[in-house]
């Protein structure tokens, strides 16, 4: 169990570096169309389950292994971050605080790593549990819902418009919405199942739960809720004139929610950052060609060189020159 917890810890150590990437890309690059940072976040999640990906001399990725398991066993436990500047700042401390003392029978790390497996454990299925309970309970709520027409139905207990289902998605609305209002209500949830944003989002969430430990997984899966919403509105509006636009940002003012932390049963019409999103359907402008095909060479880019692992051989190299600086 120790040494697959140290899978998934190195697998999210190196997704780590693409979610900085992706990061940094958002800021300095705000005009990339909406529709391609949910392609990004992809790459991420690609990332985030690529344990053995092929090797390639232009990987970013400084160390695929930046944990080893042999680190149980060591005289002087070290890491390989890939960064120099790194080990040497913590190699010490990792040597120094769970190297084994003279009489001890077992290397402090080999009752550390368990527990802490252990732990990782507890984490998965408490966030699982959280998510099944909170499923049941909608869909507790949606029994008594009406069929409007086709996979659209209405209900007492909906305050605001969202997509439930991952094989059958359907919409569900509350009675009190009236008829502008619905018709870009609809547009937009219909928008979300024609992109499978419910299944998307639904598979991050199961990621995030067996990546619950690492903070750049959190803010990536917050990220990538907000943009499949900003992707779906810039989806929706595309042809849109002006007044047409005006209408769909009530419909978003109108219809918002508060909405605290990670969830995944279900995609509410407007539950993040509306805001924001209103002040990008307001000022849209379809992006021009050469932005878009620059952010769509970024997107290959960064899949060459953050979902290839380094080269073995130099890799190993490094990682044993690590260990025996710290001997």
């Amino acid at each position: 169990m120790a040494d697959i917890f140290l899978k998934f810890v190195n697998a999210s150590i190196s997704a780590g570096w693409l979610v900085l990437a992706v990061m940094v890309f958002r800021l300095i690059f705000p005009k990339m169309p909406k529709w391609l940072r949910p392609v990004f976040w992809g790459l991420v999640g690609l990332r985030l389950v690529l344990f053995d990906s092929i090797q390639s001399v232009l990987s970013l990725i400084p160390s695929a292994q930046t944990i080893s398991p042999e680190i149980m066993y060591m005289p002087k436990p070290t890491i390989y971050s890939g960064l120099s500047v790194l080990n040497q700042a913590v190699n010490p401390v990792i040597t120094k605080t769970f190297a084994p003392k003279v009489g001890d029978s077992a290397n402090p790390l080999q009752i550390l790593i368990p527990v802490l497996a252990l732990i990782w454990l507890v984490g998965i299925v408490l966030m699982s549990s959280m998510a099944f309970v909170g499923w049941l309970r909608l869909r507790r709520r949606i029994r008594t819902a009406v069929l409007l027409r086709e996979n659209i139905y209405q209900s007492e207990n909906v305050s605001s418009p969202f997509v439930f289902g991952f094989l059958h998605p359907c919409i569900y609305l509350p009675f009190a919405v009236d008829g502008k209002v619905m018709e870009n209500v609809i547009l937009h949830e219909q928008m979300h199942i024609a992109r499978h944003d419910h299944q998307g989002k639904i598979l991050g969430y199961l990621l995030l739960c067996l990546f619950w430990f690492h903070p750049l997984c959190w803010a990536a899966y917050l990220l990538f809720c907000r943009d499949i919403e900003l992707a779906c509105d810039e989806r929706v509006i595309r042809g849109f004139g002006t007044k047409e636009r005006v209408d769909y940002s009530e419909a978003l003012l109108a219809l918002s929610i508060p909405r605290h932390g990670a969830h995944m049963c279900s995609l509410a019409f407007g539950e993040v950052s509306v805001r924001g999103r209103v002040k990008n359907v307001l000022n849209y402008k379809k992006p021009v060609c050469w932005v878009v095909a620059a952010a769509v060479v970024v997107c290959i880019v960064m899949a060459v060189c953050f979902l290839t692992n380094p080269k073995e051989g130099a890799e190993t190299t490094k990682a044993v020159q690590v260990g025996k600086a710290y001997d």
